[in-house]
Parts: structure tokens; sequence; C-alpha cells
């Protein structure tokens, strides 16, 4: 529980770091504002659509007498429209980092900057950092894939699909999203992904409660835009005291589950 407050606490510092800097606020909407956009597209083509995929891969039902048919197709349409926006909140985050790499790249470094000490930089051509960006954001987004083709036949399954499933989405989709906004700060650190993902696992709940607000969040229409920007601050902050922590010697580390010290909020 300790570790799960910490998370959230990292996400309001990161949402109040940008509110105390207006200037940076607004130049990290741009880029969510484009992705927003471009996904709002997507998901009303899905849902138009929708009906008529299902149609097209369940030809058997097609003699299925009413209600049942129906019903069946009903159902997976709306397994359908829920998988597709499974996999845009995740994808929400790698797609608006991609397009907004350079602008997060500085806003990482402001709050950096402005917490003192090192401010590491990649060093990287744009092109470079686009690429390695794209490439990891790939194979997160093949994990995810198969967490979710899992937990979608799960949903078959009654009660737990409809109970102890949704959990679980929102914990995958959760920690995933934190991977994703934490690779900002740590990619300028040198941390390649498999580093990164070994870091995150070694504190789960913290992941967790900073990850899964901020996914029931991003369920409400542009809020996962006005929550970018410090949700980027954010992951900052908690990737400084993760690695401070990972890097600390053995003797001053802190015990085993309690981890790096809460930031310091105003």
């Amino acid at each position: 529980m300790h570790d799960l407050a910490g998370g959230f606490r990292y996400l309001l510092a990161g949402q109040r770091w940008v509110l105390r800097h207006g200037r940076w606020l607004g130049f990290g909407l741009l880029p969510g504002l484009l992705s927003f956009a471009l996904y709002v597209g997507a998901l009303v083509g899905l849902g138009y659509g929708a009906d008529d995929l299902t149609a097209w891969a369940t030809p058997f039902a097609d003699d299925w007498s009413a209600p049942w048919l129906g019903l069946f197709r009903g159902f997976l349409t709306a397994l359908f429209f829920g998988f597709g926006l499974f996999l845009a909140v995740i994808t929400f985050t790698a797609v608006t980092l991609l397009i907004g790499q350079p602008f997060y790249e500085s806003l990482s470094e402001q709050v950096d900057r402005s917490e003192g000490g090192d401010v590491p930089q990649s060093g990287l051509p744009l092109w470079r950092e686009l690429w390695i960006s794209a490439r990891d954001s790939v194979k997160v987004l093949g994990r995810v894939v198969l967490y979710g083709i899992v937990l979608f036949a799960l949903g078959f399954v009654p009660v737990v699909g409809q109970t102890v499933v949704p959990v679980l989405g929102f914990c995958v989709s959760g920690y995933f999203l934190t991977q994703e906004l934490t690779s900002v700060a740590l990619q300028r650190r040198k941390m390649e992904l498999p580093e990164r993902l070994v870091l995150l696992r070694s504190r789960r709940l913290l992941v967790l409660g900073f990850g899964v607000p901020l996914v029931l969040a991003f369920l409400v229409p542009l809020v996962a835009v006005l929550l970018m920007p410090g949700a980027v601050a954010g992951a900052t902050l908690m990737a400084r005291d993760l690695v401070r922590t990972e890097e600390a010697p053995a003797a001053e580390a802190a015990p085993a589950g309690f981890g790096p010290p809460p930031p310091a909020f105003p």
C-alpha cells in the first residue's frame, strides 16, 4: 500500500509541476491534441464498423433465430470495441510520445533541471531518438497485445470475465503506460528497454499506483491530452528516484518494500 500511494503521489506531483510552469503545460499539450484527433477518428470508425466486423467474423451464426443472434453478436461487438479501446489507451501514450519526442524530451530535461543535480542528455540526433522510441514502443506493444488477447479470451468466462478480467486489464494498461512515460527520462539516462523493464518490475506496486489512476482518467475524452504533460513530468520525477535508489550502495539503499523517498511536494 505504501508503494501504491507513492506512485499516485508522483502522478500528482507531475501535474502540480506543469501547473507551476504554465509555459511547459501549453508546450506539452500540442502533441496530445494531434494524437487525440487521430484516435477519435479511429474509434469512431471502429464504432461504425464493429457490427459489420462481427457479422463477417461469425458467418456460422447467420441462421440463428432471434433473440440469440442479436445477443451473441451484440456481445461480440461490445468485446471488439472494448478491445479497441484497450489498445487505444495503451498505444495513445506511445504514439503521442513519438509525435512529441522533441517536446517531451525538453519538458523532461526541464523537470530534471528544476529538481537539481545532473541533467542527463541523450546526445543522439533526433532521427536516432525517434527510431529507438518507435522500436521500443513496438516491442512493448507486442507484449500488450499478447496480454490483451489472453484477457479477451478470459472475458468469455462467466463471472471472472466480468469482474477479475477488467481489473487485470487496467493493471496491465497502467503498468505499460508507466513504462512508456518513464522511457523519456530513462532513455536519456542511457537505459535500454530490458534494463528499464527490470527496474520497473522491481517496484510493481509503485508503477501501478502511478499508471492505473492515469489509465482510468484517460478513459474520459480530452483528459488524456490535458494530463499528458504532467504525466511526463511525474514519470520523470519517479524515474529520477528509482535510478538514484538503484545506483545507491547496498548499505545505503532503502529497505525492501520502502524504496525511493517520496518527491518533495510544496
